[in-house]
């Protein structure tokens, strides 16, 4: 319960900066009944276990880096499979391959061959929309869309059937449910968010907890179709300035309070096992390493009883810390440290620091036991093996019909509706257009976090059972007689009664996902002109939009008859037809019931205003009203991602592109076409790449020659080096060099590998990880030539795309 009060406390302005009050914040109290076997049983481990068995509980390593044979040796309390890691280095590995893996990690932890204590491994991963790593599984709208809801009690029952399909492949925890309250959307995890109002957002948390791990004194959780949940990112992963992923939030306590730290009441209430540490930092002192806030804060005031876990290599970040090494985490009170490709470096520097006495074992005992506690709690000791627990291997329950049903109401419910002259619902028998490139595409409107990390490489054929937006007009229509027509530019050869644009955003993640301004990049903005073209031809049209935030989209709001914002529906777009298509009467089969969960902006600048409130959202109900031509902005130069260096045979803004001799300090700028650099021995034309002349090509006659990409200001990628980020370079190749290397250049440093650059029949897509870079002795926190080619001999090669991302076509080994 809060106390009362509490919230309401003066301001203190005499404070150290980043570091909280806690007598400020609402206290709470744990409500998981303290179970006096259990105690007895963590007291009796305590004294039992060595000291390298207790370093072992607090790391956690990923799938991709990890064997069980290594869980045996160093006795790790948990794994976990990131966006892109898959059991035996398949990440589209089926079904009962996760289950397989997880009996074989679960045996290893349990040995007690050399005399250990064998406790049993538990197995996180990203469920955050469903059991979204797993091909076939039921895949929920993201939960920007969810919060467009409003509904607690279908909240709760997602959070159970995603439960339910974590336990048939053998998993015990989610990362979920994200509790961000996002505050700027041009953030890249803002779908993650329900809601920009914490009220709402507070209002889902319990729900959430309550239907992944059922009630708070539930004491076997493995025995009832349960998972254990991790209330995510605290604190303040939606509040940092700019929406910065990973940044700095410099608000005040109060509003770090109010805001961000509302959704923690009802988690706590409900007993949540675990809680996220965020990568962000607050007032300039991360939160990994933020004692006043993960012991004093979460720990002690709110009265939070399970573990704290970091996120992804999130340590490192901390000030006097390394990917590598960092007790200040673990002394700020995370209790597990996330390290899922330094694990072993993790483990060995904390078992020597506990050692020499650098690290109290009292603060080890407490965080082993807080874990053990939640194993208990779990029923880990007892469930045996994972295909021997309920629901272990009923593939059947992925994807079931009653799983799918709730999938689709959810997407019913989620629709927005911001425009309509008229021209909804749909009269089911006619024909009808639909448009629109992401108009098949399962994945698209699914995004990321879908069963590769980014959600990218993959295709409907990754999607059994599930229906496109196209897939589920089709039905609608053709079930009343009428038929649907897939053109995605919007041709046909006989004119439709109405058409359906399909349009929006790509999928992301974190990093790929950030934003300089509040629109699409121009690439997509291709279909405002179909809609355009289609209504001047007489023909009603509906813009469907597929977004993971609001979004200047003006054109297209003008250029439509009817407005549906439909965010990341997931797999059953089978709801959006729902709603859309009306009865052979012409009348709603549903209504929209949706609201924005953020105000829409006026501009792609939130500065500029809100065209659409907080909460708006039409019905068929709603009174007709007249449409006012909206201001239309040029985006040319506006909407430009921060990771695309060099597209449409041109650098980013501030760049150069520079052609010169390995070596050699002469460095040639290339603005124009045709161009020659060392004395003619470079030359450099113009070649087609997506668009006409969206290629540079380097011809060069012989010798030594270097292409790369110079930014004035130096560009810090460490925080996308952290993760599973690529430099990407898309390449076509007449004439092969004798041989080529690729790499970055700082100040004070580079890091080069090289590679085969071979001849193609077209362009390529490669991709070099940024981690080579790194270990080749790139400084990554300060490049001042980000990208750089180096070829040897005669070749003849064409580069269309510079940029960082996940789809490599062919990714490069570290050589």
């Amino acid at each position: 319960m809060q106390s009362a009060g509490s919230a309401s406390a003066p301001a203190v302005t005499d404070t150290q900066p980043g570091v909280a009050r806690p007598e400020i914040w609402p206290a709470y109290t744990y409500p998981v009944p303290t179970n006096p076997q259990h105690e007895a049983r963590i007291a009796g481990l305590l004294a039992r276990m060595t000291l390298p068995e207790k370093i072992g509980q607090l790391v956690q390593a990923d799938l991709c880096c990890v064997t069980p044979s290594d869980v045996r040796t160093y006795n790790l309390g948990s794994i976990l499979v990131g966006g892109n890691s898959g059991p035996y280095g398949d990440d589209l590995a089926p079904a009962p391959e996760w289950l397989r893996a997880a009996d074989e990690f679960y045996d290893a932890s349990i040995d007690t061959s050399d005399g250990g204590a064998g406790i049993p491994v538990v197995w996180g991963t990203d469920a955050v929309h469903g059991h979204s790593n797993i091909i076939g599984a039921t895949i929920f709208p993201h939960n920007i869309g969810l919060g467009a809801m409003r509904d607690p009690g279908l909240i709760e029952k997602i959070g159970a059937v995603t439960a339910k399909e974590i336990r048939v492949t053998g998993q015990e925890w989610t990362f979920a449910p994200t509790v961000a309250v996002p505050q700027d959307f041009r953030w890249g995890r803002a779908y993650e968010g329900y809601s920009s109002d914490p009220l709402l957002v507070a209002s889902y948390v319990g729900a959430m907890v309550r239907g992944l791990q059922g009630p708070p004194d539930n004491d076997n959780l493995l025995a009832g179709p349960y998972v254990i949940a991790s209330t995510k990112h605290f604190l303040a992963d939606g509040g940092t300035d700019n929406g910065v992923d990973q940044g700095d939030s410099s608000i005040s306590e109060e509003e770090l309070r109010d805001i961000h730290g509302a959704p923690y009441g009802p988690a706590i209430a409900e007993g949540v096992a675990t809680v996220m540490a965020s990568f962000s930092s607050w007032q300039g002192v991360k939160m990994t390493g933020n004692h006043s806030l993960l012991t004093g804060v979460l720990k002690e005031r709110m009265d939070f009883g399970g573990f704290v876990v970091s996120d992804w290599n999130a340590h490192g970040q901390v000030a006097g810390c390394t990917n590598e090494s960092c007790p200040k985490a673990l002394e700020a009170g995370i209790d597990m440290y996330m390290a899922p490709d330094t694990w072993r470096a993790v483990y060995d520097d904390l078992l020597a620091r506990a050692q020499a006495g650098e690290i109290p074992i009292e603060r080890i005992d407490d965080a082993v036991a807080s874990i053990l506690r939640v194993k208990l709690r779990l029923g880990l000791f007892e469930a045996g093996k994972p295909s021997t627990r309920p629901f272990a291997g009923e593939y059947e329950l992925l994807g079931s019909p009653e799983h799918r049903a709730l999938a689709r109401e959810s997407v019913r419910k989620s629709l927005v509706l911001l425009k309509n002259q008229g021209v909804l619902p749909l009269a089911p028998g006619g024909r009808l257009l639909v448009a629109g490139e992401g108009a098949d595409d399962i994945a698209r409107q699914s995004g990321g976090w879908t069963i590769t990390w980014q959600g990218t490489g993959i295709d409907n054929s990754h999607f059994p059972g599930a229906t496109s937006v196209f897939g589920g007009l089709k039905q609608a229509v053709e079930a009343a007689g009428g038929s649907a027509t897939l053109s995605p530019d919007g041709s046909y050869s006989r004119k439709p009664d109405a058409a359906v644009v399909v349009f929006g955003e790509k999928p992301y993640a974190e990093f790929q996902g950030d934003r300089a301004l509040l629109a699409l990049d121009q690439d997509l903005t291709g279909p405002y002109a179909t809609m355009r073209k289609l209504r001047a031809e007489g023909i009603p049209v509906v813009a469907l939009m597929i977004t993971g935030r609001p979004l200047y989209v003006n054109p297209a709001l003008n250029s439509a008859d009817a407005f549906v914002v439909a965010w990341l529906p997931g797999s059953e777009a089978g709801g959006i037809a729902d709603v859309l298509v009306g009865d052979k009467d012409g009348e709603p089969r549903f209504d929209f019931s949706g609201k924005l969960p953020a105000a829409w902006p006026r501009t792609a600048s939130m500065d500029d205003g809100v065209l659409f409130d907080y909460g708006f959202g039409l019905s068929y109900a709603s009174p007709a009203a007249g449409w006012a031509a909206l201001a239309e902005i040029d985006m040319n130069e506006g909407a430009g991602d921060s990771r695309l260096w060099f597209s449409a045979g041109a650098p980013a803004a501030r760049w150069s592109l520079l052609v010169g001799g390995e070596g050699s300090a002469e460095q040639t700028r290339i603005t124009t076409v045709p161009a020659e650099a060392l004395n003619g021995r470079i030359r450099v034309s113009a070649e087609n790449f997506l668009v006409q002349e969206g290629a540079r090509r380097f011809a060069v006659s012989d010798g030594e020659a270097k292409i790369s990409l110079r930014n004035f200001e130096p560009v810090d990628i460490d925080r996308e080096t952290n993760a599973d980020i690529l430099l990407l370079v898309t390449a076509r190749v007449w004439d092969a060099p004798d041989s080529a290397e690729l790499g970055v250049i700082g100040p004070a440093s580079r890091g080069f590998t090289a590679f085969a650059l071979p001849q193609s029949e077209g362009f390529v897509r490669y991709g070099i990880p940024l981690k080579c870079l790194r270990s080749k002795g790139a400084d990554v926190t300060e490049l001042t030539e980000p990208f750089v080619l180096s070829t040897t001999g005669s070749t003849d090669f064409a580069i269309g795309e510079v940029r960082l991302g996940t789809d490599a076509e062919v990714v490069l080994p570290c050589e």
